[in-house]
This record gives structure tokens, sequence and C-alpha cells, in this order.
């Protein structure tokens, strides 16, 4: 079996898969009972000043069936003492010492102040710290959490003060509710981060009851912007962990991936684009913590089936093929092609293609008086539309086609630069 053990930027653990920074693990008895059940590593709820929450806080977000596509909360960091804290903190380390306890720590922009809860919390032997930059709501409105996340300035002061003291790796979280990432996690870097990890929650309102007129969740009649997360979210968060990690200036830096991690092929996809490590948190919320186990066999089988060793095989192998648009090449072309041994001919891709995009799939009758759908591959752009809509896999085929010599944008606008 491969070897899926992990030393991010100095923190160890058995396997990649750690809980995230949520309710799941808001105390001792969570977190140890995860770690029986196989998870690597855990980054406790957010410590800070304690704080009050409300009731109601979570709605989930359903599409097509598929319960919590979303997940939204208005929970803010935890709720507990911070000796309470502590001391299960300290207690859970000594029980397992192998696997890694990250403590997230949330506290105003002040230097005193991040001093103070670094070294309180060191003291009983956490393995690294997360900076939470992220959280959107609640706390962001007091001048921490996002709102902190969001300027630069203060993403590097804060990581700088919380690096003066710490003896234990410090990461860094941070919030995509902002226009370019990679400006705070070079800030994170230049302020002495030793791993970034994202993404936090993304500002949201998970809906409007249309009976009683109230946000859902609403706290007697009235409701907040909350974070999003969830399978819904997976595009976005994975795109940002690839913009940092083919990043020139931030392509050396360990990131933990989270947002829609669900099973081991989500896992997969973010290690691919440069994760070290993955965290989890909606669908241990939704399944338990036992999904853990069939995460570590999938990783496990995946890696043997490829005939890799360990997690260095695969961390990052996909970032060298994300680029920018200007670098595709405009001469690449693909073409759909109906196997109508297959089709069931319920006409999906012909209404989506003749409805919504280059109308290229013509209904006709074969030979022995049966429907037929036909592509015209000289008119077909290659959108992939009705393979998506496509409701049985293998009846319709994207193949490439020649096309001529590659050409991309950049090469094009060059190429006419030189010829003025």
């Amino acid at each position: 079996m491969a070897d899926l053990r992990v030393n991010f930027a100095g923190i160890k653990a058995p396997n990649p898969f750690w809980l995230a920074s949520a309710p799941p693990t808001n105390s001792g008895y969570q977190v140890q009972r995860a770690f029986e059940a196989g998870w690597g590593g855990a980054v406790w709820k957010t410590l800070g000043d304690p704080i009050l929450n409300v009731s109601s806080r979570f709605a989930g977000t359903h599409f097509g069936g598929q319960r919590v596509a979303g997940f939204n909360n208005i929970e803010l960091i935890t709720d507990r003492p911070l000796e309470v804290n502590l001391k299960e903190i300290y207690e859970t380390k000594k029980r397992f010492p192998n696997h890694a306890v990250i403590a997230s720590l949330m506290v105003e922009p002040n230097q005193e102040a991040w001093h103070e809860i670094v070294k309180r919390v060191q003291d009983v032997g956490v393995d690294g710290f997360e900076l939470n930059f992220g959280c959107p709501h609640g706390m962001a409105e007091r001048g921490m959490g996002a709102a902190s996340g969001q300027v630069p300035e203060l993403v590097e002061k804060q990581t700088y003060w919380a690096k003066e003291v710490a003896e234990v790796p410090v990461i860094v979280k941070l919030t995509p509710n902002i226009t370019d990432i990679t400006a705070t996690a070079y800030a994170a870097v230049q302020g002495g981060a030793d791993a970034i990890s994202m993404i936090n929650t993304i500002n949201s309102l998970a809906g409007v009851d249309l009976d009683s007129w109230n946000t859902i969740p609403n706290v007697a009649g009235k409701g907040a912007h909350g974070g999003y997360c969830g399978p819904a979210v997976k595009p976005i968060a994975l795109n940002m962990v690839a913009e940092c990690a083919r990043h020139p200036e931030l392509n050396h830096i360990p990131i933990s991936g989270m947002g829609g991690v669900s099973d081991w092929k989500d896992a997969v996809e973010f290690m691919l684009m440069g994760a070290g490590s993955v965290q989890v948190c909606t669908a241990a919320m939704h399944h338990g913590f036992s999904i853990v186990e069939d995460m570590i066999d999938g990783l496990n089988n995946y890696l043997d089936d490829k005939g890799i060793a360990n997690l260095d095989g695969l961390i990052g192998k996909s970032v060298p093929k994300y680029s920018d648009w200007g670098n595709l090449d405009l001469n690449y072309k693909v073409v759909a092609r109906i196997n109508n041994d297959t089709c069931i001919n319920c006409n999906k891709c012909h209404i989506a293609c003749e409805d919504t995009s280059h109308q290229c799939i013509d209904m006709l009758t074969s030979a022995d008086g049966k429907p037929e759908l036909r592509v015209r591959e000289e008119d077909c752009v290659g959108c992939n539309l009705c393979s998506i809509v496509c409701p049985v896999d293998g009846a319709i085929d994207m193949v490439e086609i020649p096309n001529g010599e590659p050409m991309t944008w950049n090469e094009r606008q060059n190429a006419i630069k030189l010829t003025v």
C-alpha cells in the first residue's frame, strides 16, 4: 500500500485528511472520536475571546434531489472558555501524539493580543497554528476574520506578530471573499507564514421562506449573511488553490486545501492542484466521521493503481497544466460524436444544442426507420454541452480532430505586432 503520511510545513500526520476548524472540532470528545475513526489531523474550532452564538444558525441548500449540495452557517468561533479548550487540547494531544492537532486562532488586530494567545495555546502542545483571517460573518463586523483577511497589510502584520512568538508552524487561512486571493496569500508569506490554507466560507444567503418571508436561517425573524461551503463551492476553492500553487512567488509555500472535499476523488483533485493536505467539514457534518475510511481506502487504491509510492508523486502534478486563457491553443479542435447504439433518444442533447448552443445536431431517421441523432461536425465548436446534459455515459464522445498547427492568442498577438 502507498505511504499516506504527510509532513506539512513541519506538521506530521498519518494521512492528509484533516477536519477543518468548524463544529466537528469543537471539543476534545469530538476530535478524539475523529482520530479513532482514522482522521490524520484536526484544526481545533477557532479560539478567541468567549462569544455568544445565536439560534438557529445552519441552513442547507438542496439541489436535484441531493441533500446538502451547499451548506450555510452564521455560527461564530468557539463559545467555550479558553481554559476548557486548552485542557482538552492537551488531553487530546497526549492521547494521540502522532496525530496533527492545529489550533485555529482569532483575536483583534493587536500585537499584544496575538502574542498572548499564541503563547498560551502553544504551551499545551499543539503541532501548529492556523490564523483565521477568513470567517465572513459575525467576527468580521468586529474587525476580525475576513475583515482582516481582505486587507493584505493586516494579513502580513498579524502573521508577523504571531510568528514573533510562535514555536510551531503557522498556517494562514485565507478568505475567498476577495478579488485576488494571491494578493493576501503573498502578504501572508511576507509576514513569515509557514503555510496557507484555503478557502474559508463564501458570503451567502441560503434562501428565503416563501410562506413567512423570513431568511433561512433566521433568528427571531431576522437574518444575516453567513458562510457558504460544501460540494457547491468546490470549483471556486479548487481554482483558488491552483492560482496560488502556480504563482511564481507562492509556488514554494505549502497549501492546505478545503472547500467541498467530500470523498477521496475530491481530495486527489486538490492535491493534484497543489494541496499538501485537505480539510473536510461539511461532508463530515452530513455523514459523520466514518467517511474517512472510504477516503483513506480510495486514496490508497488510487495511488497503488497509478504505481505511486507516496503523496509526493501526486501533489502539484497538474499545476503545470493550469494556465491563462491566452496560452490555450486556438487551433485545437474537438467535436461531439453520438453513439446511436447507446443513445436512448431522450433528445436532451438536441434541445440543448438547438436552443442554447450552435444548432449542429440533426434529428434523422436511420435506414431501418429508427430515430437517429447526428452531429454536423463542420458546425460543431466542441463546447461539450451535449455531453454534459446527456444522461447516459458513453452515448456522446468528444473526439479530437486535426486542425492545423498550434497557435495561442498570445502568439497571434505577438505575430501581429511583428508585422506592423
